[in-house]
């Protein structure tokens, strides 16, 4: 023990600064807490496998680790989640802090950890446990202390077990800004005009909820709201939230070239430094699964065990409402419910600010939930009312209860309780079942649809939760082959309307069904594909327009022969997303609404403006046709002077990759100087395709930075798991000094992968770092 603990040094150096020592070197570190060593050993890809004992010491382990690679990003996600930014930060994010603590769970901490099964309690426990014995590390190292903590002058803070789960604003919320959007085209141009803005899958027609005037909502409703889910105050991540996504696909054993089922899983989130996920390996007695999870939470949410592989994407599932409420003008602490007034619970919590002392933050919550804006003018007040914060309701925390199933039917009981987000769960194992089972916990609304805002006073209320029995089903299907990309799949209507546009999902089934069999690389290929649905039904109709105008000419002339492909080396590509996103979309809306409703949707529904060009007298008119026409001729020419002004006069020197950038940004990189920033962010780096292409590349139409797509790819040979592919963006590291920080994000960008060793063998084999976690004595 005594030679182990003298390693100590060599650890402290080496490991824990993220630096892979020569090959053959263990570090030893003595850890308070373990009750067994646990031994972890680094790829040289940065996947740690960890081994344990027991469970109890595996969940140490993961937390230890994903501190040690991680430690800033988890601590600045505690802190935005808990509410306690300005402890470190400043005066100035009082107001952020006020609003995440409104979104926390706050309801009883039993029924919370009995939601996720028997380890729920204990996993949490030892994560933070963990995080807490590498937190200690520092405090007497502090010259290991990350960069960002020495540059902003404070210290990473101990963790609770509730930490884990009751912080609930970084679940992916999926209505709320929509009613209000709805709510505001109502007031301008009447409900109808909203189905320019959003396609209703299956087809619906609102209603403005009697008792709500959808001219009344203030501007700043969502302000606070927008506080607590978003990025540090001040930086929207709206339009990054909208498009986060996923594809994933399982394809039968007799679909594939190999003879064994195909899991292929990308989720598109942020994109951002660090890595929204992590990748690990968990080994210990009774469970052996390695893939990515959050790296603020125990387990593994994409990946697989012996014999199952498990993905995920999200399913559209409308778990929240925003709810107005009238409030008594004679005592405004009092809102009004049935025939009376309800008093608002009212909570005042102290604020700790850096530099000393506390704010007073005051807290009110309806019976629905918490309240996010007063309208003192008005005398109104608006509350959220979201399933997620329902107890079991922590964002993919249920995961833990995928890890140990082994068939479909283990796995479909896991879906069975699962609460947020709404997610479509694939699945296959190595004995050839393959399957996707929808779980979430969706609102069963009693009159309403939950598309608008509605009044609080009782008439609009929820009458307990869909049973999870009825969501959709899918087990060994015909075709050996199981799609999910965000879109419709005939869930009952009462779980939502609002789903992504099938362009994803058509082109997957589409390259898929041609071919009897696919290989492991195919589908890689396919995870990269940047081919757009919407060019290929667009393009043809250019086909006989010709103009004498010079710009519109050549215009023409750049995408008539295109295929389509929306490459970050294609020309025709960069014109075509500035003309289809900011020059046809939104001149389409003002040629067939009033100015006034044009402007408030601004951006339509890609699915209702490639059906309008298609389509042209169902939305022109008689003799539609002549005016369509008009219009793709008169916004080519607008976008291609606006292409040349971005992209330089000659174009046959465009490249759509240099203007669409993914920056991967550092959260703090806006808040430190230049020089600094620059190390921090991951990019920017060029890139290919679209909103809707399978490779999504959800990106700002005003500056063309790209927000979200998927920085994570898995494709797995269900069996012969070393066989398996994966990438991991920027990197698994979370120090920016270390090369680990940005090492897989070229292999990214041109659709490269790493493999995804599982087996002891091939772990050994590519071990470049090795640690054991000794019990301190």
């Amino acid at each position: 023990m005594r030679r182990r603990l003298r390693l100590l040094t060599v650890l402290i150096v080496l490991s824990l600064l993220s630096v892979p020592p020569a090959a053959g070197a263990v570090s030893t570190q003595a850890v308070d807490g373990l009750k067994l060593p646990v031994r972890i050993v680094v790829d040289k890809w940065g996947v740690p496998h960890i081994y344990a004992s027991n469970t109890a010491d595996l969940f140490f382990a993961q937390g230890f680790n994903a501190a040690r690679d991680r430690i800033f990003q988890i601590d600045l996600w505690r802190r935005k989640g808990l509410g306690q930014l300005s402890e470190v930060f400043g005066e100035s994010f009082v107001e952020q802090d006020r609003a995440a603590r409104l979104m926390l769970y706050r309801g009883d901490m039993t029924r919370e950890w009995n939601s996720y099964g028997p380890e729920g309690k204990l996993a949490a426990t030892r994560f933070a446990e963990g995080v807490n014995s590498y937190v200690d590390y520092l405090r007497a190292n502090p010259a290991a202390m990350p960069e960002e903590f020495k540059k902003f002058s404070y210290q990473p803070a101990k963790w609770a077990p509730e930490d884990v789960v009751r912080i609930r604003a970084h679940g992916l919320s999926q209505n709320l800004t929509s009613e209000v959007s709805r709510a505001k085209i109502a007031c301008v141009g009447g409900i109808d005009a909203d189905r320019f803005r959003a396609d209703l899958q299956p087809a619906h027609k609102p209603a403005v909820p009697a008792g709500l005037d959808p001219c009344s909502l203030p501007a700043d409703v969502l302000a606070t709201f927008s506080l607590a889910t978003g990025g540090l105050a001040g930086e929207s991540e709206s339009l990054a939230g909208k498009q986060e996504g996923s594809n994933a696909w399982a394809l039968a054993a007799n679909r594939t070239t190999t003879g064994r089922p195909i899991l292929a899983n990308d989720p598109h989130r942020a994109l951002a430094a660090p890595s929204l996920r992590y990748m690990a390996h968990l080994n210990a007695p009774g469970v052996d699964v390695i893939g990515a999870g959050e790296p603020f939470a125990p387990g593994i949410a994409i990946g697989h065990n012996e014999v199952s592989a498990f993905g995920l994407t999200i399913s559209a599932m409308d778990q929240e409402d925003l709810y107005v409420y009238e409030l008594d003008p004679a005592n405004p602490g009092r809102y009004k419910y049935g025939t009376g007034w309800e008093n608002l619970t009212t909570v005042t919590e102290q604020v700790p600010v850096a530099g000393g002392g506390t704010r007073a933050v005051q807290l009110q919550f309806t019976r629905h939930g918490p309240v996010i804006k007063v309208d003192t003018a008005a005398n109104r007040a608006y509350a959220v009312r979201a399933g997620w914060l329902q107890p079991g309701m922590s964002p993919y925390y249920g995961s833990l209860k995928h890890m140990r199933a082994r068939t479909f039917g283990e796995f479909r009981q896991s879906v069975d309780t699962w609460g947020a987000p709404g997610l479509n769960h694939i699945y296959a194992n190595s004995a050839g079942e393959t399957g996707l089972a929808v779980g979430g916990l969706a609102p069963v609304r009693k009159g309403y649809d939950g598309l608008l805002p509605v009044p609080g006073d009782g008439r609009y209320e929820w009458d307990g939760f869909i049973p999870p029995t009825t969501m959709p089903r899918v087990h060994n299907p015909a075709s050996g082959q199981v799609v999910t990309a965000n879109e419709y799949n005939g869930t009952a209507p009462s779980v939502g309307y609002e789903w992504s546009n099938a362009a994803r999902y058509e082109r997957i089934v589409e390259v898929l069904g041609a071919k009897p069999k696919s290989s492991i690389a195919e589908s890689a290929v396919l995870q990269n594909d940047v081919l757009s649905m919407q060019a290929r039904r667009l393009v043809p109709l250019l086909q006989p327009l010709s103009s004498t105008d010079p710009a519109t000419a050549e215009a023409l002339s750049l995408l008539k022969p295109w295929n389509g492909v929306l490459g970050a080396d294609s020309g025709a590509a960069l014109l075509f997303e500035i003309w289809f996103m900011w020059h046809l979309g939104p001149n389409f809306l003002f040629s067939v609404l009033p100015p006034n409703t044009a402007a408030t949707i601004f951006l339509p529904d890609q699915t209702v403006l490639v059906d309008a060009m298609q389509n042209p007298d169902k939305y022109f008119g008689s003799g539609g046709a002549a005016r369509r026409d008009a219009l793709l001729l008169s916004t080519l020419k607008s976008a291609i002077d606006d292409a040349k002004k971005r992209a330089g006069a000659d174009s046959t020197k465009w490249k759509w990759g240099d203007l669409l950038k993914t920056p991967f940004p550092h959260p703090l990189a806006s808040r430190t100087d230049a020089a600094t920033a620059a190390r921090w962010n991951a990019g920017p780096v060029p890139t290919g395709g679209s909103w809707h292409t399978v490779n999504s590349s959800a990106y700002n139409p005003v500056d063309y930075q790209r927000l979200s797509g998927p920085s994570f790819r898995m494709v797995l040979d269900v069996g012969n798991w070393d066989a398996s592919q994966v990438i991991n963006a920027p990197g698994q590291a979370g120090d920016p000094n270390s090369p680990g920080y940005k090492a897989l994000t070229e292999q990214w960008r041109t659709g490269k992968y790493v493999p995804l060793v599982y087996s002891r063998d091939a772990v050994e084999r590519n071990a470049v770092q090795e640690f054991v976690l000794v019990p301190k004595r």
